[in-house]
């Protein structure tokens, strides 16, 4: 009889972790949500947004795309593409230049969000932009708040770009399924 006790308890103690504990989160229903909003890429004037981190090395000269430059964000996320649309969220986080072939960034970045229902949750997305494509698809790989156990993806699609300045405002869907 102890030998089977000896031998079940490392079973009991492993499974009695998985029983929910007190204070425990529950999941609820899965739901989907759809949002759009604008990020706005300021490089230029006196509050850039966006600061290069790393310029591309001297030894990639001959190489056009500018493969490992890393800029650093907190770029605000607005209701319309204008500058001025009202501010729900920001978004912060680093893009490089990660092909030789192509301005393809990787980018590494979290959407804040900063009013209504969602205020002070957050959307985290990692993958490549071929910044170049009419639309680019990138993974969301997470959340926290109201997007706990978040995974979806996003559509990117360039609004407006100034070649002088390197300003750029891009509409962002984000499609998330969420708890």
């Amino acid at each position: 009889m102890m030998k089977i006790f000896l031998f079940l308890l490392p079973l009991l103690i492993t499974f009695s972790h998985l029983s929910p504990a007190a204070g425990a989160t529950k999941l609820g229903t899965e739901k989907l949500s759809h949002f759009r909003f604008y990020w706005h890429d300021i490089i230029s004037g006196p509050n850039p947004t966006c600061v290069n981190i790393l310029p591309p090395a001297a030894t990639n000269k001959t190489v056009p795309t500018g493969f490992g430059m890393v800029n650093m964000i907190d770029d605000p996320l607005t209701e319309k593409p204008e500058s001025g649309s009202k501010l729900l969220g920001r978004a912060q986080g680093f893009y490089g230049v990660a092909s030789q072939e192509e301005v393809g960034l990787l980018m590494a970045m979290n959407f804040v969000f900063l009013t209504g229902k969602y205020n002070g949750s957050t959307l985290t997305v990692l993958g490549r932009n071929p910044v170049f494509h009419k639309v680019r698809e990138m993974p969301v790989i997470g959340g926290s708040g109201l997007f706990r156990f978040a995974r979806g993806y996003v559509e990117a699609s360039t609004h407006s770009f100034d070649i002088k300045t390197g300003d750029a405002v891009v509409e962002y869907n984000v499609h998330v399924l969420h708890y």
